[in-house]
């Protein structure tokens, strides 16, 4: 998906310039009433614009100040109606219609326009004595906020749904006016039916919510970056010479010299930040993210109680005002619940066309998010400005990947380029495709199948000889070292952006912010809580007075009070039934993964049978090569619908469990998800690596499923090759149509679709309606961003995941090296059964031989014949006595001595990677040298810094305290010798004498 295609809901954008917050006055609506009502109207504590249809002048009411939590006190200046050219004052939506406050928040909601709807109006009082003597004659009234009621006129039907989620949002908003943010409405829109309310955060707000999140800004003390000397200086010049071309064209990206110490934002340090420029200080990025905070923690606590056929609102008021304590919703529930359509923040602009102002998002576009430019380097500094840390984390961590896997795919294209250098001398493949070994194979099915030649098979051996060779062990051995070095990379890399974006401490204060609970959460304490109130008026009503004890009475009643105070979390007990479900549902799909392979080993098996029975030689000869493919292509298909049915159940689990926070949501989503898709992925490759061929029997007693399908054979080359097919279709499958059809095509022909649309609607006028629309409608339009898939969230438990799946890989490929491929057997032929020192005879030594006398009743094949010759001895891969032998057919002593070589491989594998893995993780150190040093120099500078502050301080109050002293002292003069300082300190010569005597 391109960036320019999604609408960021959620997304903190780049940085851009802000205007100081202008106050101005206007009228309300009048509501229904004399003039008192209306008096009381006007005495309303908000800051509200409004952009009537009939007249789109800007209106706002000035909010008071409120000492205790930071507000500024203001005086309201009318704003003129604007007359040239509204749209570009305010720059197509990006400004208010003052064209001086930026719009840092949009949210959007459905209207219906009704001349019954209802009017809630907020009178609070002003802390200003002369603002209730101030009032304007309001012409127009407030987006949805109807005319007083004719009491005459018959009323006509109301829709209470819209009615309740038009009071909840007069409510939230005006909850948002108190918090100190600035709101302006737009419901003359080239959207019909959808009204935009645009956000603006004020300086006071911006700094009073910085010191809450603990934001590190840049102070006013700038520091040389310690730069590399001697080799190392040259090497780095040296690459950024060669890798200039592939650099992108971004200022960001270029090496920084110098850098600005950061502390966390502090109201009374003001005088330490560089606030020459206050509307550039807070980036856009900030600016969004801290009306996002304030969006999620404002509260709207008539949401759930109005809702229905409006008898809540006729409830009893003590027992509403009780529960609307319980009740607060933020602007996730709102969202959820369709008060709001949507809310999200601003792009800069456009990022296509001829006259579009240069913006960030044009340059992402054309550095980053374009086709032309997939082989650059990320801006990842541009990125991160953009769409915020998280975002920009996680494609740094995909360029580092991106890039790690260079090294390791050039290494694996040699590996397999030696396995062609090699095929032609590889000894068993050879004797495998020589027709004169006039080897005979015993029949792969039963009945229908017949005696075949090994040499029909040399293709299949010779190609895996690709992918079987020595060289295999030395890349799996790399592979796991490769997984070490990325994990400390990864480390490394993201320390230097966390000293360069100073989120030092990022991660405690992204636990602090998550900590917060879910609307889901709060709901089901809600529901609890009103359950427990409920239980215990009833235990209340039966329970006899004591007239006897009043006393005794009162303490209960306190106690019981006590007791409904306490605050109600949701214990095991809540959510044993979630657990359950859990439970049974994750077994219930391992177990349709399972079936579903099983399904396929079916189809695999009859398949072979169908085939054999064809009078084509050549379909014959490729039975194998064909049902593999088939099998595998069913098997990708299964993998790609079951990966998005698992992940919608895992998320729709992990929401029956009602997790407390969004830290705990995401990691139990990531968990199911995980184990899910895993499962799914994964079973059908662990068959083929480890299961097939392990339990087929021998000819005369094979293994039967449902005792009518015998288990199919590896070839005799092994299942090496045949699991080297499945990995490339499953995993280049689900690459091509996961990764290309659904994040790249489904996205653009959704796109494609809302430009046919747009177009339909007004075909003559498009490129003209187009121009005209704000800003917030153009990206409204967008696809709206759904969320940060799995991959995406909290990459510290993918981090652990990471780290169990690269122990887990050093296991799985020391069993694929020891069972899957020849590699041991073959060792184990050459040290101890060849008599010359070669691998020559190794396929006879893995071959047993049968009689074919000895085939149990219906199990010979039909045509005994069909090569030409009667067969008397077939051969079959496995170590077993011969028929000649006293034990025929049991296990051989070669079965033992190759057995115990595989697991004493194991072993050795697996310690020897795994402490070659741990040596690599502790020879390089997790932070750079250079970066400590830099995070210590910081460290010192501040304290530097503040102790400077403090005896400038020091110095500054002991100045005042002096010339204090100095007022108080009496002037010194001849008639008044006593006042004077010298006669108070200089002793008198006897007192000194007597002194020096005692």
């Amino acid at each position: 998906m391109q960036e320019g295609d999604i609408r960021l809901e959620g997304l903190p954008l780049k940085e851009a310039p802000t205007a100081q917050a202008a106050r101005a006055v206007d009228g309300e609506g009048a509501p229904p009433g004399g003039p008192s009502a209306q008096a009381a109207t006007m005495r309303v504590n908000e800051k509200y614009s409004t952009l009537p249809a009939e007249d789109r002048s800007v209106h706002i009411i000035n909010i008071c100040a409120i000492e205790d939590i930071g507000y500024l006190p203001s005086e309201g200046t009318l704003l003129n109606s604007l007359s040239v050219d509204p749209d570009a004052e305010c720059k197509y939506g990006l400004y208010f219609r003052d064209g001086r406050r930026k719009v840092d928040y949009i949210l959007v909601y459905h209207h219906k326009r009704s001349s019954g709807s209802r009017t809630l109006v907020r009178r609070v009082q002003h802390s200003d004595t002369t603002s209730g003597a101030r009032s304007v004659k309001q012409d127009h009234p407030l987006p949805g906020k109807g005319a007083p009621l004719d009491t005459g006129s018959a009323e006509p039907p109301m829709d209470y749904h819209e009615d309740d989620k038009r009071f909840r949002r007069e409510e939230y908003e005006g909850n948002l006016l108190e918090a100190g943010l600035e709101l302006e409405r737009d419901e003359d829109t080239k959207i019909h039916g959808v009204g935009f309310v645009k956000i603006h955060a004020p300086w006071n707000v911006l700094c009073r919510e910085a010191e809450f999140l603990k934001l590190k800004m840049p102070t006013k003390k700038m520091y040389h970056i310690n730069e590399t000397r001697g080799l190392l200086k040259k090497i780095n010049s040296v690459l950024q010479k060669l890798t200039d071309p592939i650099q992108p064209k971004v200022a960001e990206h270029r090496p920084q010299t110098m850098k600005r110490l950061s502390y966390p934002f502090s109201r009374e340090k003001q005088h330490l930040f560089d606030l020459s420029d206050k509307d550039s200080f807070f980036d856009s990025k900030t600016r969004s993210t801290i009306v996002y905070e304030i969006l999620k923690r404002t509260t709207c606590t008539k949401a759930k109680y109005s809702m229905g056929q409006g008898e809540g609102r006729k409830k009893d008021s003590a027992l509403l005002s009780k529960r609307r304590k319980c009740g607060k919703y933020g602007i996730t529930s709102l969202l959820a619940n369709g008060v709001y359509a949507a809310a999200y923040p601003l792009h800069d602009g456009d990022y296509e066309g001829e006259n579009v102002e240069f913006n960030d998002r044009k340059l992402l576009y054309e550095e980053w998010a374009c086709y032309g430019v997939f082989y650059k380097y990320q801006p990842i500094d541009l990125v991160r400005k953009y769409f915020g840390e998280k975002i920009g984390l996680y494609f740094a961590w995909l360029g580092v990947y991106t890039q790690m896997l260079i090294p390791a795919s050039i290494v694996g294209i040699i590996v397999f380029l030696y396995g062609c250098a090699t095929v032609d001398e590889n000894i068993p493949s050879m004797e495998m495709c020589d027709q004169r070994q006039n080897i005979t194979m015993c029949p792969l099915c039963d009945k229908t199948c017949s005696y075949w030649k090994m040499s029909s098979a040399c293709a299949t051996a010779r190609a895996s000889h690709l992918f079987d060779n020595p060289a295999t062990v030395f890349f799996s051995v790399f592979m796991a070292l490769w997984a070490a070095t990325f994990m400390e990379h990864w480390k490394r890399k993201q320390m230097r952006l966390n000293y360069r974006w100073d989120l030092t401490g990022f991660e405690e204060e992204e636990e602090a912010v998550k900590d917060h609970p879910r609307a889901e959460y709060e709901a089901r304490v809600l529901e609890k809580s009103l359950k427990k109130e409920s239980k215990n008026k009833e235990k209340r009503r039966h329970i006899p007075e004591e007239s006897t004890n009043k006393w005794k009475q009162r303490v209960k009643t306190a106690m019981a009070g006590v007791k409904l105070t306490d605050k109600v979390k949701l214990t095991w007990r809540d959510r044993f039934p979630a657990y359950l479900t859990n439970l049974v549902s994750i077994i219930f799909m391992i177990a349709v993964t399972f079936a579903i392979v099983l399904g396929v080993i079916i189809y695999r098996i009859s398949m072979a049978a169908a085939l054999a029975m064809n009078s084509s030689p050549s379909v014959r000869s490729n039975i194998r090569v064909t049902v593999t493919a088939t099998a595998v292509i069913i098997n990708l298909v299964v993998i790609i619908l079951l990966d998005e049915v698992y992940g919608c159940i895992a998320r729709w689990l992990t929401k029956i469990e009602v997790p407390k926070t969004e830290k705990s949501f995401e990691e139990r989503l990531i968990f199911k998800a995980f184990l899910l898709k895993f499962v799914n992925s994964y079973t059908p490759i662990f068959y083929v690596a480890f299961f097939k061929g392990r339990f087929v029997g021998r000819p005369g007693d094979y293994v039967y499923i449902f005792r009518s399908f015998r288990m199919e054979e590896c070839a005799p080359g092994g299942c090496l090759m045949e699991l080297c097919i499945q990995l490339s279709i499953i995993m280049l499958g689900k690459q091509l149509i996961q990764n290309n059809l659904f994040e790249i095509g489904i996205p653009k022909m959704k796109k494609l679709i809302r430009y046919l649309k747009l177009k339909r609607q007004s075909p003559p006028d498009h490129e003209e309606c187009v121009k005209r629309k704000q800003r917030y409608e153009v990206d409204y339009n967008l696809e709206p961003f759904a969320g940060l898939t799995p991959e995406y969230m909290e990459m510290r438990i993918w981090y652990n995941i990471l780290r169990g799946i690269g122990k887990l890989a050093v296991i799985i490929n020391a069993f694929v090296i020891s069972f899957t491929s020849d590699f041991i057997p073959r060792l184990v032929y050459l040290y101890m059964y060849s008599k010359n020192g070669t691998m020559h005879g190794f396929v006879n030594h893995t071959l047993s031989s049968f009689n074919v006398s000895d085939f149990q009743n219906g199990t010979a094949p039909n045509d005994p014949l069909d090569l030409g010759y009667e067969v008397q001895i077939c051969r079959y891969k496995d170590y077993r006595e011969p028929p000649w032998s006293e034990n025929k057919y049991d296990i051989s002593k070669d079965f033992w001595a190759v057995l115990a070589a595989r697991l004493a491989f194991v072993i050795v594998f697996q310690n020897l990677v795994m402490f070659m893995s741990d040596f690599v993780d502790w020879v390089i150190p997790d932070i750079p040298k250079d970066i400590s040093q830099q995070i210590h120099k910081e460290k010192v500078l501040m304290v530097e810094l503040f102790m400077r502050e403090e005896q400038d301080k020091q110095q500054l109050l002991e100045t005042w305290m002096e010339k204090e002293r100095q007022k108080d002292e009496p002037p010194c003069n001849h008639h008044n010798p006593k006042a004077c300082p010298d006669s108070l300190s200089s002793p008198a010569p006897s007192h000194s004498y007597h002194g020096g005597v005692l």
